[in-house]
């Protein structure tokens, strides 16, 4: 087991938390494994222990309510945010914990500023939210359709930038990841949602289309986290092709950033001590 200065080293090339870096996705490999053992059912009983070790530091933080933690999940159709989401997640206790998969703005949403409804779903004291794609659709979708100026873009990753801010200093904790897929992997893992009929429900002739800008979405992902990839809400960009490997890279992210805080659970009542019910 790697000790945490190693984990560090480990994470550090995929970490992005300056503008000042330039992020090339194709020097990331996506079929990498920097955090593997080398024997995949280790791998996948560590991400098991780490997923128990994540419920247990729930329950602390939902007690200690000093902070509030955001996970973003973003990436290409098939990268595995659902995958990540039972994985990583699934044995986390319901309490305190909330999921939010973001669909293409409704007209009401339309009608506000495109951080309106982000807003709303942020955590509360206590609360751990995680993105299911996120704001970033509205640096991602309209960038490579071509429906946004170069001054509107940088209009936005600016307004994310302030707006991710504002959430740190009043007690929001940020871990964005990036699952980085292969080209060749999706068409692997959209030909099976075709090839098994119980999978279509997950498949959708939008993913075709977007397969077709491959190019525009990963140059449009290299360019927002360039932009957005800051101290306060790092991101991280997870080699996704395997899936095991994807998700003991979050699970030691997240396990990792809720250790850090300190959490600690509130003071014993002095009301309570030799209380006795009968």
């Amino acid at each position: 087991m790697p000790t945490a200065k190693q984990l560090d080293e480990l994470i550090a090339p995929y970490r992005h938390d300056s503008p000042k870096r330039r992020l090339r996705l194709a020097a990331i490999d996506p079929a990498a494994q920097p955090l593997s053992s080398g024997d995949h059912e280790l791998d996948r009983v560590t991400t098991n222990a780490l997923a128990a070790r994540l419920d247990d530091l729930q329950r602390v933080f939902y007690a200690d309510r000093r902070f509030k933690l955001l996970v973003i999940l973003q990436g290409m159709d098939t990268s595995g945010k659902d995958g990540t989401l039972r994985g990583v997640f699934g044995a986390m206790s319901p309490l305190g914990l909330r999921t939010i998969g973001w669909k293409v703005p409704t007209e009401e949403e339309r009608a506000h500023d495109p951080w309106w409804r982000i807003h709303q779903q942020v955590p509360g004291s206590g609360e751990i939210v995680v993105f299911n794609r996120s704001q970033y659709e509205d640096v991602l979708v309209p960038v490579v359709k071509r429906q946004l100026s170069a001054r509107q873009i940088e209009q936005r990753y600016r307004q994310i930038n302030d707006f991710e801010r504002m959430l740190c200093e009043t007690g929001t904790v940020i871990c964005k990841f990036m699952l980085h897929i292969s080209k060749d992997e999706q068409r692997r893992r959209l030909q099976e949602r075709l090839d098994d009929t119980t999978k279509h429900w997950k498949f959708d002739l939008s993913d075709i289309d977007a397969r077709k800008h491959w190019k525009g979405y990963q140059a449009a992902y290299e360019a927002a986290i360039d932009a957005t990839g800051t101290p306060w809400a790092p991101w991280v960009v997870v080699p996704a092709d395997s899936k095991t490997h994807r998700n003991l890279m979050v699970a030691t992210v997240v396990e990792r950033t809720m250790r850090g805080l300190g959490l600690r659970l509130p003071p014993a009542n002095p009301e309570l001590r030799g209380l006795r019910i009968r």
